[in-house]
């Protein structure tokens, strides 16, 4: 399994903005060869922090999203709003167990 966990910041009044536009493409990234999971938060105790959270089954499968309309489209659109550099942090996980 491969996981990038996401962390950018926007003024607090872009980030309405930048939450809709994940939204609407979150179905698209779901959708996509590979995909186990694609979330986004909004932080409660910072009105500007945005945490987009991707797990994927391997590495190629995120790759691919990387090159994908997708990821481009939203790059257009969220760029712009960031007011700081944005931080991905990316991991080789292994599964051990899902408990429901």
């Amino acid at each position: 399994m491969f996981i990038a966990i996401l962390d950018f910041r926007t003024a607090a009044t872009d980030r309405p903005a930048a939450l809709v536009q994940f939204d609407q493409e979150a179905d698209r990234v779901r959708a996509m060869p590979g995909n186990v999971a694609f979330r986004v938060y909004a932080a409660r105790e910072d009105d500007t922090a945005i945490a987009v959270v991707h797990e994927w089954d391997d590495e190629a499968s995120f790759a691919d999203y990387l090159r994908s309309d997708c990821f481009a489209h939203l790059g257009e659109v969220i760029r712009p709003m960031m007011i700081a550099a944005p931080v991905s942090r990316r991991y080789r996980a292994d599964l051990v167990e899902t408990v429901a």
